[in-house]
């Protein structure tokens, strides 16, 4: 007589499972992040990563509090962060604390519509999915679960950062200055060829390329 399977038996012990690996930068180790993912029984192990906060398998995940957000699209390393996170096949930002924090920086004296450009940008431009969490708490859940998901088995590639052109690099040093975003960077580039050329060009020049934004420019540069 076949043997019955026993539909009262009980499942083995959650201990008996194996944790979800995070790998975290090792820059990360004061967060309230990590103590919440080690309470919540996920193995941490801390590695210095060149690319991203957070690898879970091959997915690399870019860490960002809302302050964190807004200080980081002012001063443009994002947009260098989220160009080094193109190396991975499986990327994504994950903006933390919206709950407690005003995303569209009116605090700041920041353009909401200019925060909601970049998130445009991140979307599409860079290609990277956005997910807001409510504080770290949640933030923990969001990459447990994620650990979760993922194939265990799956090897890890690591990523570098990226090294730019020379032509990039001249756009991001462009880029830096007010009011001066990717357009703005690329025409002044085409005209002028080098920006030691673009910093010499009198105030008539650039008013002529640029307009009214020549004079904050200017500015800066004298």
């Amino acid at each position: 007589m076949p043997e019955i399977a026993n539909i009262f038996k009980p499942e083995k012990p959650e201990e008996n499972k194996p944790k979800p690996l995070i790998i975290a930068d090792h820059r990360e180790k004061n967060s309230l992040v990590i103590s919440e993912l080690i309470h919540a029984g996920a193995e941490v192990r801390f590695e210095q990563l060149e690319v991203a906060d957070f690898l879970i398998n091959n997915t690399a995940i870019e860490r960002k509090t809302v302050s964190d957000f807004l200080s980081s699209m002012v001063s443009k390393r994002l947009s260098e962060q989220l160009l080094n996170l193109q190396q991975y096949d499986s990327r994504l930002l994950l903006i933390e604390g919206i709950d407690e924090q005003e995303i569209y920086g009116e605090e700041r004296d920041m353009n909401p519509n200019a925060v909601r450009g970049f998130l445009l940008d991140i979307l599409l431009k860079y290609q990277v999915p956005i997910i807001t969490s409510k504080n770290y708490e949640d933030t923990a859940k969001f990459l447990i679960v994620l650990a979760k998901k993922q194939d265990k088995n799956s090897e890890s590639i690591r990523a570098k950062r990226r090294t730019m052109s020379v032509e990039e690099q001249k756009q991001f040093i462009l880029e830096g200055f007010p009011g001066i975003g990717g357009k703005i960077a690329k025409k002044l580039l085409k005209e002028y060829g080098s920006i030691k050329r673009i910093i010499n060009a009198d105030k008539d020049e650039l008013n002529h390329s640029i307009g009214k934004k020549s004079e904050s420019f200017r500015k800066i540069l004298d």
